[in-house]
């Protein structure tokens, strides 16, 4: 519950902060609205004259689209503004105050910042969702699955961002390795089963965007559900990057002082 409160705390002053440039929704969710348009034109390209890249119907890829758009929304609204200071805090020794706080200092790092400017990409996002269920009659138990699955990949998603982050400890400007996982991500946009049968290893395997995007589509579709498998990855990269940046930490130096 005392986490619950600074977690609510660190809302309020953040918003607080954010509404005196309300502007900046509005911009944000017309460059998400364009962003979304090209994607989705650039789908229906894709399946002109009848072509179904992975046996893929179109409305099906929607729900694929609709999950990496929501996972756009929660990389703006916590991932970048939170994950991308790691760097400036190794950099300029303020890690140490972070240390010193009463507060886990995972906790205070990926929660400190929360910017509202992301939650276009949401409201896209789930419109879409909508849209695409409604196209192939998905029931509530379709959605539900969906919203596991995509709970799933956003933790592996942060895990992994995470994990690249901490490395800033050693080797400090690492901000070309995080751009180099959103570009990797950008393959989320279409299904995996979309792509050559490497590609689609190296989508599962090395860089699990399957799991990101298109399994919660697959599980919403009630095809391929690996329940176990997808707790299994989300968890152990979870706890991969909790102790693997317990051990940065012992490497860590002080740049303050």
């Amino acid at each position: 519950m005392r986490y619950l409160r600074v977690f609510l705390l660190f809302l309020r002053l953040s918003l607080a902060a954010e509404m005196e440039y309300r502007l900046n929704f509005l911009l944000g969710l017309l460059s998400s609205a364009l962003t979304l348009l090209g994607s989705v034109f650039a789908l229906t390209l894709l399946y002109q004259g009848g072509y179904r890249p992975g046996g893929w119907a179109l409305e099906e890829a929607l729900l694929v689209l609709a999950a990496f758009t929501l996972l756009q929304g929660l990389a703006a609204t916590l991932l970048a503004p939170n994950l991308n200071k790691i760097v400036e805090h190794v950099q300029q020794g303020t890690l140490d105050f972070v240390l010193l706080k009463p507060l886990d200092p995972q906790f205070w790092l990926s929660l400190r910042v929360f910017s509202p400017w992301g939650l276009g990409d949401f409201l896209l996002g789930l419109g879409l969702l909508l849209y695409g269920g409604s196209r192939l009659g998905l029931d509530p138990g379709g959605y539900l699955l969906f919203a596991l699955y995509w709970l799933l990949g956003a933790l592996m998603l942060y895990s992994l961002w995470f994990l690249l982050a901490t490395t800033s400890v050693w080797f400090v400007k690492i901000y070309n390795v995080t751009e180099v996982l959103r570009g990797l991500l950008e393959a989320g946009r279409f299904p995996v089963g979309g792509y050559p049968a490497l590609y689609r290893v190296f989508f599962t395997f090395v860089v699990p965007v399957a799991f990101l995007t298109t399994v919660p589509a697959e599980a919403a579709l009630r095809r391929g559900e690996a329940p176990l498998l997808a707790l299994g990855i989300a968890l152990g990269l979870f706890f991969l990057a909790r102790g693997f940046f317990r051990l940065a930490l012992r490497s860590y130096t002080s740049a303050s002082s």
